[in-house]
């Protein structure tokens, strides 16, 4: 961090942790998760050695110096308590595990920022896990698979954030292939602007973004997905069940825009994951949009004072690559 942005401490979180976890237990110390680009994830420590994790949401927090979003715009910057809450209630409601709310505060009565306590799901991560053990994979995505059944299982009557489409409002564009190609062509741009090869591919992105919009037919399905949903999204309760963070971005859209993010981030783990019915000529498009997406967003962010510029860069590295061999694929 840079000295603009210090990293809240156990004096500052105190009141909160009071507030949320009640006054008959000290915080003892904290620790900032690692991770986080939209908001502030603190491990609350207690003196009787249980654990909470608080979400912080302020300026300070969020490395992507947003104007404040339009929740009508489904793609807009996804962050905030009001987007959260929305989120895990429908969550719970169609019984898909999330931590825990134990607090919620957008007074700014105990913090200088709107805040929310969770529980601390202790389990670590999908990701990690994969990872540190390959020979129980197998049963750890038959449960993720388990949990996208489910939460694919429910639908909305429009397309847009859970927060304006469960509150009974709409939201920008007519369908979510729209609003992809829009996004896709501002991200070609962006990206244009940011890096000499996709400048000089701009003209053959933009080509075949409008040829991959033109091949998709109406839909009137709109399915509860996450919106980006990789291993590292998800985190494990002691028992081994896996539970979803991250969550704001909560939406009713396509279930193929879930699918593309999907694959990406699970990798070779993403065969038992697969769906049937899902519709070629919209993972075509999803695929090139989310590609393109991930390098103007990584190569945008770090023009500013993010943490981890390696990282991002590597990002935005490997999806222009991905991008342009779909265009040769194409060809």
């Amino acid at each position: 961090m840079t000295p603009t942005r210090r990293p809240l401490t156990t004096t500052d979180l105190a009141p909160l942790a009071r507030a949320a976890l009640g006054p008959g237990r000290t915080l003892t110390g904290v620790e900032r998760v690692r991770g986080g680009t939209k908001k502030g994830v603190y491990r609350l420590i207690l003196d009787d050695d249980s654990t909470a994790v608080a979400y912080v949401w302020s300026a300070d927090e969020d490395y992507w110096d947003q104007p404040d979003p339009d929740p009508r715009d489904v793609f807009s910057h996804g962050t905030g308590l009001g987007l959260f809450t929305a989120a895990h209630d429908r969550l719970a409601a169609a019984g898909v595990r999330t931590p825990r709310l134990r607090f919620a505060d957008s007074t700014h009565t105990h913090l200088p920022a709107d805040a929310a306590v969770v529980e601390d799901l202790t389990g670590g991560s999908l990701e990690d896990a994969l990872a540190r053990d390959p020979g129980a994979a197998p049963q750890a995505l038959e449960r993720m698979a388990e949990l996208l059944a489910t939460l694919h299982s429910h639908t909305g009557p429009r397309f847009g954030k859970v927060a304006v489409v469960d509150a009974g409002g709409s939201s920008y564009g007519d369908s979510c292939e729209q609003r992809i190609t829009e996004g896709a062509l501002r991200s070609v741009a962006e990206a244009a602007a940011r890096d000499p090869r996709a400048a000089a591919a701009r003209r053959e992105l933009e080509e075949e973004i409008h040829a991959l919009v033109a091949e998709v037919r109406p839909r009137d399905r709109h399915t509860l997905i996450h919106g980006e949903l990789g291993a590292d999204h998800v985190l494990l309760t002691p028992g081994g069940q896996p539970a979803l963070i991250d969550i704001e971005g909560l939406m009713y859209s396509d279930v193929e825009h879930e699918h593309v993010f999907l694959r990406l981030r699970f990798g070779p783990h993403y065969d038992a994951l697969r769906a049937p019915g899902l519709d070629e000529a919209r993972l075509r498009l999803y695929r090139l949009a989310m590609h393109i997406g991930l390098v103007s967003g990584p190569l945008t962010l770090i023009e500013g004072d993010f943490p981890d510029p390696g990282r991002m860069r590597g990002i935005a590295e490997h999806n222009l690559h991905e991008a342009l061999s779909l265009l040769k694929s194409a060809s």
